[in-house]
C-alpha cells in the first residue's frame, strides 16, 4: 500500500476513534440524565432488567409513555373527597392497621386512575408514575407488596411504614397539577 493508502487508514482509524468517544460521551450523558431523572427507581429497574442497556432502554420507553398520556388534574370535588377519605384511613390506622392499609392501596389506584395514569396492572401504573414521582412510587412499591402479599404477617410498625409511603404518594398525587399546589 502506498503513502496515500496508510493515510487514508490512518485518518479513518482516527475519525473511527473519535466517533467512539462521542458515542461513549453521549451514552454517559444520557444515563446521568435517567438516574437524575429516576433516582432510585433507576437502580431498580436496571436490576430488575438485567443491566444497563435493557433497564435504560426500560426507562426511556417509560418516558414516552408518560408523554402520551394526558394527565388530568383532580377536581375540586374529587380532591375534597380524596382528602376526606385519606384522613378517615389515617384515623382507622389505629383501630384496624391492615385494614387502613388496604383501603389506601385501593385509594391511591382509584386517585391514579382518575389522573389518567394506567392501572390495568400494579407494575404498569408505578412504573408511569414513577416518571414523575420515582422517589415516592419506590414506598409505593414496598408498600403495595406488604398489603397485597405480606399483611397478614406484618408488624405494626411494616403497617405503619405502609401507610406513610401511601401518604407520600397520595400527597404527591392530589396535589400534582393543582393550582394551589
Amino acid at each position: 500500500m502506498d503513502t496515500t493508502g496508510w493515510i487514508v487508514v490512518a485518518i479513518v482509524v482516527v475519525l473511527l476513534g473519535l466517533a467512539a468517544l462521542v458515542f461513549a460521551a453521549w451514552q454517559r450523558r444520557r444515563s446521568t440524565a435517567l438516574q437524575s431523572r429516576f433516582g432510585p427507581e433507576y437502580d431498580r429497574t436496571l436490576d430488575a432488567s438485567g443491566g444497563r442497556r435493557p433497564g435504560e432502554s426500560d426507562l426511556r420507553e417509560r418516558v414516552r409513555e408518560r408523554e402520551s398520556l394526558q394527565l388530568r388534574p383532580l377536581s375540586a370535588e374529587s380532591l375534597q373527597a380524596y382528602t376526606g377519605e385519606w384522613a378517615n384511613i389515617q384515623q382507622q390506622f389505629v383501630d384496624d392497621p391492615g385494614r387502613a392499609v388496604d383501603r389506601a392501596d385501593d385509594l391511591a389506584r382509584r386517585v391514579m386512575t382518575e389522573r389518567g395514569y394506567p392501572t390495568q396492572s400494579f407494575e404498569s401504573g408505578a412504573a408511569i408514575v414513577s416518571v414523575d414521582h420515582p422517589e415516592a412510587v419506590q414506598r409505593y412499591r414496598t408498600a403495595h407488596e406488604l398489603a397485597v402479599h405480606e399483611r397478614d404477617e406484618a408488624t405494626t410498625e411494616q403497617l405503619r411504614r405502609a401507610v406513610t409511603a401511601y401518604r407520600t404518594l397520595l400527597e404527591e398525587l392530589l396535589t400534582d397539577g393543582q393550582p394551589n399546589r
